[in-house]
């Protein structure tokens, strides 16, 4: 295979070509970065034993992130690879008696009819071997679950394509009407073909429905101890804008009527199933109108139904259930910078952390069947994210994977939780990222990085660069400060309310504030500032871009100029009228007070719009808008439109193309570099080394 090597003038020795300020810096290029495994989604073994995790790895050839499965015992012995097909394996569930795991996969169908490029649920045998394909769904499926015998799957899916809109579309071609056809999520139910008496592998069963077509679009199951019900979170249809009608119900494993359990003062979603199965736990936003920044509280209710009661009223921060155990109710949470296991007791509340020594950043906690033991992906301060096997009684954390090796030839920042008060006095939060040789008697660059949400969070774990080449500015002798502005996750309900009716306007006074607090420390050189962010963040650096004239370089990714503009065509109209209180037709001054494009007059900011063609979220009607009235104002601008991708850029030679073009455009504005007038690379080079994805990589070598 031939690779590019490199985009000439500043930047060609950091696609991934040796040399040059990458090699000097030993700071990690934009391949080496998108090259980096990750790991998510750990599913202990019932009996604790062993755990089956996802990596995910870039796949150039293919253009694209796909995710593996590995194992390995719960001692960290045994480490392997499990699926090596084509395309990506994911969402792993263990049989009740351990012996199987099925998966979801987009890889090449086996079986007669099998729809190019949707998952399809396989099974494989848990010491390993082939996996067999068990659905054909048109649409692919999104969920599925054991029945806790063994015998039975169910899955959630979307129902194949019906006799009537085949007829539409024969007579009038490929269209839809807006709010009104819908693709509905169902529950079925497959027997589960393993093995008959003989050893032989039996044809897969033709899948049952559950629940009608057209009464509810379900978002997640889980089935009860008993087998013989499914308890379900669904809503009117699968829009987004319709979350606030998400319910919990129940329907028996042979199907039949549907029961109301939580249908009130929601959104309610995610139920899991008490021990005895008499009662459910599920999340809640107990009432709050503006459920988009309210905390998400655990409630109990009786599985007919009746009067639910939160139990995490006073855990000031969102609550995402994990399980229920005779231990009591499992549910994860962030805290400030960090993350972490916690245990509710149903009867009280009271609410303790599980101690995970070291560990302060963790997430995707799975409980074996006893509740005793748990897997997760940990990291701590300056850690990379690992896999964990660990006792909860007596916590001993085991490293199960090894990625952090990905990064021992590099000399990564060191990351640091800095705080500040902003100009309202509010104290506030980020994470500085310094070289490992930083001198406060010196002065650097500083290049704020803002993250998305608002609801997003800003951690001081290690973590590969995407979209921002982070270490590369490191190696160039800047700082990077990464702010958890008002609205922040991990800081409480209050906190979070903080920007409403005040969104951009006072989170750009927390990011100036903190850039002003750096200056006084006396590190930070004033005059070479510079912004970058995507979606909310892209938002805050527009904020910027047409607010002050203190920044030398800003670049704005996926990010809102206008909320009128971003009300009248997102997919998630609730959020702009929970944050902003108003509708733009009812109150027109806070949506200008708000948005970055009334401002224009005032920009002067060379800034860089980058904005995928397909967004829905952020209609990228926000990126021309801005582009336009900078151009009319005489401000240096440059639109990139990422073709055919939406809210995200979620391909690795795409997110190179992001990476790279940040890269020119801050070591231009920032360092003085030459700025190219496009992202052509050069002639190929044989000497690029090959990838091999569909290769299983050296188990005494994996990391």
């Amino acid at each position: 295979m031939r690779r590019w090597v490199g985009l000439g003038l500043a930047i060609s020795a950091l696609l991934g070509a040796p040399g040059g300020l990458a090699a000097a810096s030993r700071a990690p290029t934009f391949d080496q970065s998108l090259e980096m495994q990750t790991v998510g989604a750990p599913k202990l073994s019932p009996d604790g034993r062993r755990v089956v995790w996802e990596q995910t790895r870039a796949n150039w050839d293919a253009n694209a992130f796909e995710t593996d499965l590995w194992m390995a015992d719960a001692s960290g012995r045994d480490r392997r690879r499990l699926t090596f097909a084509a395309k990506s394996s994911s969402d792993a569930v263990w049989s009740p008696d351990g012996r199987w795991i099925v998966f979801l996969s987009d890889r090449p169908g086996a079986l007669p009819g099998s729809p190019e490029g949707r998952r399809q649920v396989y099974v494989m045998a848990a010491d390993g071997g082939e996996a067999r394909q068990l659905t054909t769904f048109e649409k692919g499926v999104s969920q599925v679950a054991w029945t806790p015998d063994g015998r039975a799957l169910v899955v959630a899916a979307e129902a194949p394509e019906d006799k009537a809109a085949k007829a539409r579309k024969a007579a009038f071609g490929d269209y839809h009407v807006f709010h009104a056809d819908y693709d509905m999520v169902r529950l079925w139910r497959i027997e589960a073909p393993l093995t008959d008496s003989a050893g032989r592998s039996p044809a897969p069963a033709e899948p049952k429905a559950l629940t009608p077509d057209a009464a509810l679009s379900v978002e997640d199951f889980d089935v009860s101890p008993d087998g013989r019900t499914i308890a379900f979170s669904a809503q009117k249809d699968p829009d987004l804008i319709s979350g606030v009608t998400a319910a919990v119900y129940t329907v028996g494993i042979d199907g039949g009527e549907i029961h109301p359990v939580a249908v009130s003062r929601g959104p309610n979603g995610h139920p899991k199933w008490s021990p005895d199965g008499q009662s459910l736990a599920f999340e809640t936003s107990d009432g709050a109108p503006d459920y988009y920044f309210a905390n998400i509280r655990i409630a109990v209710i009786p599985r007919a139904g009746g009067a639910a009661k939160v139990i995490t009223g006073d855990f000031d921060e969102d609550a995402s259930l994990v399980r229920w155990t005779p231990a009591g109710i499992w549910f994860q949470a962030r805290r400030r910078t960090g993350g972490g296991l916690y245990l509710a007791d149903p009867a009280t509340g009271r609410v303790r952390p599980a101690a995970l020594p070291g560990l302060e950043l963790s997430r995707g906690f799975s409980l074996s069947g006893d509740g005793g033991a748990a897997a997760f992906v940990g990291a701590g301060p300056n850690r990379y994210p690992e896999i964990f096997a660990t006792g909860l009684r007596h916590p001993k954390p085991v490293a199960l994977s090894h990625l952090g090796d990905q990064l021992a030839d590099f000399d990564t920042s060191v990351r640091e939780v800095v705080s500040w008060t902003s100009t309202d006095g509010e104290p506030v939060e980020g994470v500085l990222y310094k070289p490992r040789d930083f001198d406060p008697k010196n002065t650097y660059p500083l290049l704020v990085v803002i993250h998305g949400g608002p609801t997003g969070v800003d951690t001081p774990a290690l973590a590969p660069d995407r979209y921002y080449p982070i270490e590369q500015f490191i190696a160039r002798g800047a700082l990077v400060l990464r702010p958890n502005y008002r609205g922040s996750a991990g800081y409480g309900g209050r906190f979070r309310a903080l920007n409403v009716r005040n969104l951009g306007v006072g989170d750009y006074a927390d990011v100036i504030s903190g850039v002003d607090a750096l200056i006084a420390r006396g590190f930070v050189d004033k005059d070479r500032v510079g912004s970058m962010g995507w979606s909310e963040g892209g938002y805050i650096s527009a904020f910027i871009t047409t607010s002050s004239d203190r920044f030398k370089a800003v670049s704005v990714g996926a990010g809102i100029s206008d909320w009128m503009t971003y009300y009248a065509n997102t997919d998630v109209t609730p959020f702009t009228r929970q944050y902003l209180k108003a509708t733009p037709w009812d109150d027109p001054q806070i949506y200008a007070r708000t948005s970055p494009i009334t401002y224009i007059a005032k920009a002067r900011t060379p800034t860089l719009i980058q904005h995928g063609g397909a967004d829905r979220r952020v209609p990228i009607a926000n990126a021309f808008e801005l582009r336009q009235a900078l151009e009319d104002k005489g401000v240096p601008v440059k639109l990139v439109v990422y073709d055919g991708f939406g809210h995200p850029i979620n391909k690795p030679k795409q997110q190179r193309a992001v990476m790279a073009e940040n890269a020119a455009w801050f070591f231009h504005y920032i360092w003085g570099d030459p700025l190219p007038a496009a992202l052509t690379p050069p002639a190929t080079a044989d000497t690029a080394p090959d990838k091999a994805p569909d290769k299983a990589p050296d188990k005494a070598k994996a990391p």
